[in-house]
């Protein structure tokens, strides 16, 4: 199989391999990358985590697990601006710096192989966890405790001060949901390097992982409008119109249809 096909077996495990789907997500873009030898040497960091854990019941473990990783150098990755190394899994490992949901996909499966309970929340800008029935949020990149205040005070910074924290900002993410949106943050992160073929696989990966969204279609679009592909680009803005429910949004997407028909090449 190639390792899209890995990646997407990965989680229709049951249960799923989630950083294994994530690893097989980096081979796409590094391709002399031993996904094999990644995950043997996995082990070498949940030993090094584990013997440092003190000796509390699992379901008390989660927030020391955070802490742990932390005193092995693990912290968020504050290049600017951010390469897509924030996001490989195998780079985020060698470097023990990455965007918050990938300290979080290492957090999940030390969490998973140490028997600790713990689930990742798909919160806006910052991805977060939780300990299943506690009254607070942790931090992947530091293992904070957050609190309601604290997750606003997240949520302006990532949305804006008009911004309302809802219900669905902190439900659990699934496994997909988790790879979907590491799909998302490596199609940026590439879009925003100047590399838009490693940008195409990602916008690709997400639109399979998934429901698309309006603006994963114009993401793509616009990658294709790079690569000078104006089929393509249709394709994704006549989706992105379909699930179009702002006025607005829907004319500036009608009109640059419009433009793009008027470009094309008489045959």
């Amino acid at each position: 199989m190639v390792p899209r096909q890995h990646c997407l077996e990965c989680l229709d495990r049951d249960p799923p391999a989630l950083l294994e789907s994530a690893v097989w997500i980096a081979a796409e873009h590094l391709p002399s990358l031993e996904p094999t030898e990644v995950l043997r040497d996995f082990g070498g960091l949940l030993q090094a985590v584990a013997c440092g854990l003190p000796n509390l019941p699992p379901a008390e473990l989660a927030q020391p697990l955070l802490r742990r990783l932390n005193e092995l150098d693990f912290h968020e990755d504050d290049e600017t601006p951010l390469r897509p190394r924030a996001a490989l899994l195998p780079e985020v490992l060698a470097r023990r710096r990455g965007q918050p949901l990938s300290l979080a996909l290492i957090a999940l499966e030390l969490a998973v192989r140490l028997e600790v309970p713990l689930v990742g929340v798909g919160f806006p800008g910052h991805f977060l966890l939780r300990v299943p029935g506690a009254d607070h949020l942790l931090d992947p990149c530091s293992g904070r405790r957050l609190y309601t205040r604290d997750c606003r005070e997240l949520l302006f910074r990532a949305l804006g001060p008009q911004a309302e924290l809802q219900a669905t900002h902190l439900r659990t993410a699934s496994p997909r949901e988790m790879i979907q949106r590491l799909s998302r943050n490596l199609r940026q992160l590439h879009q925003e390097a100047g590399q838009p073929l490693a940008a195409l696989k990602d916008a690709e990966r997400v639109l399979q992982l998934g429901p698309p969204g309006m603006y994963d279609h114009l993401a793509r679009a616009d990658i294709y409008r790079v690569l000078d592909c104006p089929q393509a680009e249709r394709y994704d803005l006549e989706h992105a119109l379909m699930l179009c429910d702002n006025p607005a949004q829907h004319l500036q997407l009608a009109q640059r249809l419009r433009r793009l028909g008027q470009a094309q090449p008489l045959h």
